[in-house]
């Protein structure tokens, strides 16, 4: 992002508003995180990377930290925890004898930027969170080309499409801080745009639609699972049950999960006093499955939905989409996270839904291997993805 002279430049220069230097990571995680997100809020409209050094005294001097792996590791980490998730950069660098890990984070096209459902901001040496003032300027500063689909406002849409009453007493207890909530003042569309829910002509973008939108499926007429159970091994067997799980993503989750707790089987294995119960399939592993189905499917150009199917020996979960962005069939497995629906993954951690970013297959097969399944298989087309899980044996 920056040029190397430009850093040692910055690196030198301990005046500058655009710098943030930390001795070591641990004592001071928090800070970090919050000059990561001040950083991409740009406040100031420099429109230039800001540089976190850590390993770096406050005076310029040099705090002879070790810069591992592990803690480059760590410190790509923290772009999960912001959102929407900053565009940054970790490195190892060794400027005048000092090694350092160095952060650029360059200015966000889509603020409000936020930690902790706070944001934010830093002009001249202040790093302080943003008042609602300050949130409706940076509001104001988004950029809506080139953005992912379900950041794109829906021209047809209207604010009479959104359950208002959902979003005021479920979205923005759980998506802003509470000093930001007690300045309850701010009419209904700032509170809508500040997290970037609408445009600045009051149109509902795709996650807004998604997450408590009153009718989903009226603009994404894919935006639901099929769920069948099947009394056999072939999709031309019996059908037991069927259902179709409509409604926003986070009602679909919770009836998904609801509808898998219901069909599970537990078996009890009695050796003299001691009494055993094991289940068919850990719920865990079946829960994250369909999260990753939901969060990671194609809304706008497919109407194939999420299908469940739940056959006598094993359960299939498949959705429209490949792979997406830097995850590929060998780093699906390793905790790398690209979205392409990122304000809808934002939405649904900011509701429970998601715990943690990038986890959820390592969680799913950790259960499998813990509950005696077969290993998790797996199927990647460019236009649909498939995961099926053998029952315990």
């Amino acid at each position: 992002m920056l040029p190397d002279a430009e850093i040692i430049a910055l690196f030198r220069d301990v005046e500058t508003d655009r710098v943030e230097r930390k001795r070591d990571f641990k004592p001071s995680a928090e800070k970090i995180r919050q000059a990561i997100c001040a950083f991409a809020n740009d406040f100031a409209d420099r429109r230039l990377p800001g540089v976190v050094f850590i390993g770096q005294n406050d005076d310029g001097s040099c705090a002879g930290i070790d810069v591992g792996d592990e803690l480059l590791t760590t410190l790509g980490g923290l772009r999960t925890e912001i959102l929407p998730f900053p565009v940054m950069s970790v490195e190892r660098k060794e400027i005048d004898g000092c090694v350092v890990a160095v952060i650029e984070v360059a200015p966000s096209t889509q603020p409000p930027v936020r930690v902790d459902g706070r944001t934010w901001i830093r002009v001249g040496p202040r790093r302080a969170t943003a008042t609602p003032e300050e949130e409706r300027r940076l509001a104001e500063k988004q950029v809506w080309h080139n953005l992912p689909f379900d950041s794109r406002p829906l021209p047809d849409a209207s604010l009479e499409d959104l359950d208002l009453i959902r979003f005021e007493t479920e979205y923005v207890p759980s998506a802003t801080s509470p000093e930001i909530r007690r300045q309850n003042g701010r009419p209904i569309k700032e509170k809508l745009r500040a997290l970037r829910l609408i445009s600045r002509e009051d149109k509902p973008v795709g996650a807004a639609i998604l997450l408590f939108g009153a009718n989903p499926r009226a603009y994404f007429p894919g935006a639901y699972v099929q769920f069948l159970r099947i009394d056999g091994v072939n999709l031309t067997d019996p059908i037991l049950d069927q259902k179709e799980i409509g409604g926003t993503v986070p009602d679909q989750v919770r009836q998904c999960e609801e509808i898998m707790r219901i069909n599970l089987r537990i078996s009890t294995k009695i050796s003299g006093p001691r009494r055993q119960e094991q289940s068919d399939y850990p719920i865990e592993a079946l829960e994250q499955l369909a999260r990753n189905a939901l969060l990671h499917r194609t809304y706008d150009s497919s109407t194939m939905p999420v299908k469940i199917y739940w056959y006598s020996d094993r359960i299939e979960f498949s959705n429209p989409g490949g792979l997406f962005g830097e995850v590929t069939p060998e780093t699906v497995w390793q905790n790398v996270t690209a979205y392409r629906n990122p304000l809808l993954a934002e939405g649904l951690k900011n509701l429970g839904v998601v715990d943690r970013f990038g986890f959820g297959l390592v969680k799913a097969r950790q259960a499998l291997a813990e509950n005696g399944n077969p290993q998790l298989g797996f199927q990647f087309e460019p236009n649909f993805t498939l995961f099926t899980v053998g029952a315990a044996r």
